[in-house]
Formats: structure tokens, C-alpha cells, sequence
């Protein structure tokens, strides 16, 4: 069962009275991306309230935003980079990596690492939520990594190395939106 919250009230639903929300109307209100992802961010058989408010909202709140603006961050970096989407992953794929040593990436670099175990226990368990949990806290370190390092810094090796994590967290964010059903936007 949903219960449909929009205005801070819940809306009242009648089957007798014909009153109702589709999922088409919550699609047609928050977006696809918002329903799919605010669907699959509780177990199927927890209680699920569905905030159109929320779901519609462009902040850090908003689970889906959030993780997908990680993901148009990302993006906004390899341009100002002059890095071509397409031929980041080969460019950086040698990058010595021994130069991330503050603690804004090692947290990102234990987060990402930990993508393969958490996809697999989400599919053994047949529970995507867990996706989407691992998905807002792998955004929520790479949003405190954007905001606490530079990317572009004089230094070649560094520059190099940032870049590559910073593919990196674009790559496992795009592939963990794309096992749920979610575009990642390239840029919001």
C-alpha cells in the first residue's frame, strides 16, 4: 500500500468514490525517474509513502536529484577538463592513482569499490533498494570530494589521477542508475 502525500497532506483515496492516483499521475506530476526511483528506494514490503513534493523537488532531500546531479557533476568536470565522454574511461584507464591520499578520496575510492558486493547482494536478495541507498551515499561522498578538492590543479600526476576518480564515480553512478530503469542526465 502507498500513501500519496502532496501540499504536506495525504491524499485521500477512495476506490468506492473514484478517488484516485494512478502511477501515470504521479509519472505525469514527479517524472519517471523520481517514480521509479522513490518506488524502488523502500522494500516491497515496507510501508511506502509517495511525497509528489519531494519526488519534484531540485535539492539535496530528493534522493534521485541528488544522485543524479553526482552524476551531471561528474560530466561537468570532464568538460572543463576538455575530457570527450566517450573516450574517458580509455584515456584515464593508466592513470597512477597513487596520488589520492586525502580523505575525500579514499572515502569515494572505499565506495566505489564496494559496487560489485553491493550489486550482488541486491540481486541475490532480490532487493533493489539496496541499489539506491548505495547509490545516494556514493553521491552524497562524491558531492563532499567535489566540494572539498580541486580537479584541475597544476600538478600533471594529480590532475591525472583526480580525473580518473572522478570517471570513475561517473561510470558506477550512470551503471547503478542504468540497472534501475534511470536516465543519469549529463547535465541539470
Amino acid at each position: 500500500m502507498v500513501t500519496v502525500m502532496r501540499g504536506g497532506e495525504e491524499v485521500k483515496i477512495s476506490k468506492r468514490a473514484g478517488n484516485y492516483v494512478t502511477l501515470r499521475d504521479l509519472i505525469d506530476e514527479a517524472g519517471r525517474d523520481a517514480v521509479r526511483f522513490f518506488l524502488v528506494w523502500r522494500k516491497a514490503d515496507a510501508e511506502f509513502t509517495f511525497d509528489i513534493d519531494l519526488a519534484r523537488s531540485q535539492s539535496e532531500d530528493n534522493p534521485v536529484y541528488y544522485v543524479q546531479y553526482a552524476h551531471a557533476r561528474v560530466m561537468s568536470v570532464l568538460k572543463a577538463a576538455g575530457v570527450l565522454k566517450d573516450h574517458a574511461s580509455a584515456a584515464l584507464a593508466s592513470a597512477d592513482v597513487a596520488p589520492l591520499t586525502s580523505p575525500y578520496e579514499q572515502a569515494l575510492l572505499r565506495r566505489l569499490a564496494d559496487f560489485p558486493g553491493e550489486l550482488a547482494a541486491a540481486a541475490r536478495d532480490l532487493a533493489p533498494h539496496q541499489i539506491t541507498h548505495y547509490l545516494k551515499d556514493l553521491a552524497g561522498e562524491f558531492h563532499s570530494y567535489y566540494n572539498a578538492e580541486r580537479f584541475l590543479v597544476e600538478d600533471a600526476r594529480l590532475r591525472t589521477a583526480r580525473l580518473a576518480l572522478v570517471v570513475a564515480a561517473g561510470l558506477v553512478l550512470a551503471n547503478g542508475l542504468a540497472v534501475l530503469g534511470i536516465g543519469a542526465p549529463e547535465q541539470m
